[in-house]
């Protein structure tokens, strides 16, 4: 089945659903799989590594070559701006979209445009839904709070509705934070968003990089087991500007840093290398999981495919008004 959205039309796939751009999880493999499963995969580029970008790129040009599908390339935007050939590098696989978030999108968007792409604007706020607007986005993603990795404070079901209304009439608007099922791909759209992005849920699958460990903390975590704080940034020494958070799945690491940051970075200064030493290691105890709180209603480790068509029929049934019962509630009477 299909559902109809401006953003499906724009992107030319049927189901209005994006992977999220994910650093590393969100490699060729799985952005090809979201896109063969009618969804929008976007190639996480994150900070920006060209020896990793560079081999990922080659594989969906030589997928493109057999059968062509829709995909985009996602960045942190200020890591971008560092080292800008990468978008020179990444416009030449000819992605139909550039997924930029977390700083100005102003130097990039007449070159990606240029090259015949579209502008993703991933955005917390409405002051910054219109300023992406004034500055050529063509579609805005709202993140809300309960997002995995890093974001800000306002809860999706607040900022979504609000940046609809502020942008909604120019560009098509996406929900991310929240969504696991079809039920959120409902939600989003009678907020008025046109579709719906997936982090979690899709590092919680098949085809997705992350390892088969950090998949399995996900499947096994609670909504009440994520934590947004700076610990996991001080950690790995790459610490966000304020207001900028991280969400992560609580561990041992942590719980005993959480409010003790200026001591943590304390000593880190003498360990420099021992959380990037967990991290190699699949230590997760230690090094972070980048999770949403929407892993409480993740079970499973499915395809791509199998989600992506799971969440469609549950949404159309509940979008058409028939009456679905969870599949947390199956065999409750």
């Amino acid at each position: 089945m299909a559902i109809d959205t401006r953003l499906a039309t724009l992107l030319g796939i049927r189901c209005p659903i994006l992977l999220a751009a994910m650093d590393v999880v969100a490699d060729a493999r799985l952005t090809l799989a979201v896109s063969a499963a009618g969804g929008f995969g976007i190639l996480g580029g994150g900070y920006g590594n060209a020896d990793w970008l560079k081999r990922e790129l080659a594989h969906l040009i030589e997928a493109q070559n057999a059968s062509p599908l829709p995909f985009g390339v996602g960045f942190i935007t200020w890591s971008l701006a560092k080292q800008p050939h990468l978008l020179d590098q990444s416009l030449a696989a000819k992605p139909k979209a550039v997924w930029l978030s977390f700083g100005d999108p102003a130097p990039f968007v007449d070159k990606i445009k240029a090259a015949g792409a579209l502008v993703i604007c991933q955005v917390q706020s409405v002051a910054m839904a219109r300023d992406a607007v004034a500055k050529g986005a063509d579609v805005i993603v709202a993140q809300g709070a309960e997002a995995g990795g890093h974001g800000m404070s306002s809860g999706t079901f607040a900022l979504v509705p609000a940046v609809v209304d502020a942008v909604g009439h120019r560009v098509p608007v996406v929900l991310a934070g929240g969504v696991g099922d079809g039920r959120g791909l409902a939600a989003a759209l009678m907020l008025g968003a046109e579709g719906v992005v997936l982090g979690t849920r899709l590092y919680a699958c098949q085809e997705a990089a992350g390892d088969a460990k950090a998949k399995a903390r996900i499947v096994a975590a609670s909504s009440d087991d994520t934590l947004r704080s700076i610990v996991f940034d001080i950690s790995r020494n790459n610490i966000w500007p304020a207001p900028y958070t991280g969400r992560c799945i609580m561990n041992n690491h942590a719980r005993q840093w959480a409010g003790r940051e200026i001591e943590l970075m304390r000593y880190l200064g003498e360990k420099p290398d021992a959380y990037s030493a967990a991290r190699e290691r699949g230590d997760f105890d230690v090094a972070a999981v980048i999770a949403g709180e929407v892993a409480g209603l993740i079970h499973d480790i499915p395809t791509a495919k199998e989600i992506i068509q799971r969440m469609m029929a549950e949404a159309g049934d509940l979008v058409t008004g028939k009456r679905v019962r969870p599949a947390a509630l199956a065999g409750v009477r």
